[in-house]
């Protein structure tokens, strides 16, 4: 059987793979938590504990994990350019995600208070921005201006992705090919460059370069349709986050998609006003009817898709060092989806 068309992973396989990737790549991160935690020094002393709250909300660090899997040549081999880099893509990624809360108006991040309610949003967007800087300064010290070039080019389509679905909140006329475009540069991007930097710096062969960067693009793609389910049908007390911020602040994502379209006629317009802000959100109503007409299994199916393939995009690299462990992350994703719930939940 391909790998593509392998069966999802279950449930209980969840926290082993998770675990498993994550474990191996522990010396990394802790290279990475050092050589962050050194950055720090860089900031100006009147920003620094705002700088450290926000790098300590900053989650599972998969884009870093891309990093180091990517460019992996062995368990004992902390290549410095790789740690750098690593830290180039995890501090593009907490500005956003600093941004993200600020607009999303969310009160929680991995089980602490978000940087907006810790210090209030304005600030938070000017200390999202100054992460988004010092990022951009890490990329300018590496030998050649490569890096450099990819991390501007790719923080300038993550922010237009931004741009593009903030001024498109409220909004009901909204396609699937828009949702798509949307998420290719506001998530998948980052996943891409990620994987690109650990192939380029570890001195890959061009096809290979290619393919990994090809595999994050898709990963990016299934891991945020994932984050999507998430913010209906996750648990707050278990993934640390404010759920529901997608129907309180507008933002039209393919579950509220799927739901408009299956919801009959006589019904959505009442969704519609709470996308709109016309009305109050009402998530416990929305989740029952997900549940009720199915639409885990629906997004599941998508996330699949992405997933499939990413796997195809490395099935010419099976001996490659690399590809084995990128796959597993399609494990792991697949059996976080799994553990949303049974299908047809």
């Amino acid at each position: 059987m391909s790998r593509a068309a392998r069966p999802a992973a279950t449930e209980d396989s969840t926290s082993n793979s998770f675990a498993g990737v994550f474990a191996m790549l522990a010396p990394h991160m802790g290279a990475l938590d050092r050589f962050l935690h050194e950055q720090l020094a860089a900031f100006e002393p009147e920003i620094r504990a705002m700088v450290e709250y926000c790098l300590d909300t900053s989650g599972k660090r998969i884009r870093p994990a891309l990093v180091f899997l990517s460019g992996w040549s062995g368990a004992n081999e902390i290549a410095p350019d790789l740690v750098r880099a690593a830290a180039v893509v995890e501090l593009v990624h907490v500005a956003t995600l600093v941004h993200d809360d600020v607009m999303d108006e969310a009160d929680v991040r991995r089980r602490r208070l978000t940087a907006s309610r810790e210090y209030g949003p304005t600030p938070a967007v000017l200390v999202g921005d100054a992460l988004f800087a010092h990022g951009l300064y890490l990329a300018t010290q590496f030998p050649t201006t490569e890096i450099c070039a990819a991390v501007t080019e790719s923080t300038r389509r993550v922010c237009a992705g931004e741009i593009v679905q903030s001024l498109r909140r409220r909004s009901t006329d909204i396609t699937r090919a828009d949702y798509q475009r949307i998420v290719e540069l506001k998530t998948a991007e980052l996943f891409r460059v990620s994987c690109f930097f650990g192939a380029r710096l570890a001195g890959s062969r061009p096809g290979f370069v290619t393919a990994a960067g090809r595999f994050g693009q898709h990963l990016g793609a299934a891991y945020q349709m994932y984050d999507d389910l998430v913010d209906f049908f996750g648990e707050e007390a278990r993934i640390g986050k404010t759920l529901g911020t997608d129907l309180a602040s507008g933002k039209l994502t393919l579950p509220l998609l799927e739901l408009l379209e299956r919801l009959p006629a006589d019904e959505t317009p009442a969704l519609r006003a709470e996308i709109a802000g016309e009305r109050p959100p009402q998530f416990a109503l929305r989740l029952r009817q997900m549940r009720e007409l199915a639409i885990l299994p629906v997004i599941a199916e998508a996330v699949q898709v992405e997933v499939a393939a990413a796997a195809a995009a490395l099935q010419e690299w099976p001996g490659h060092a690399p590809t084995p462990l990128l796959l597993r992350l399609c494990d792991v994703l697949q059996a976080q989806v799994a553990g949303l719930g049974p299908a047809g939940a």
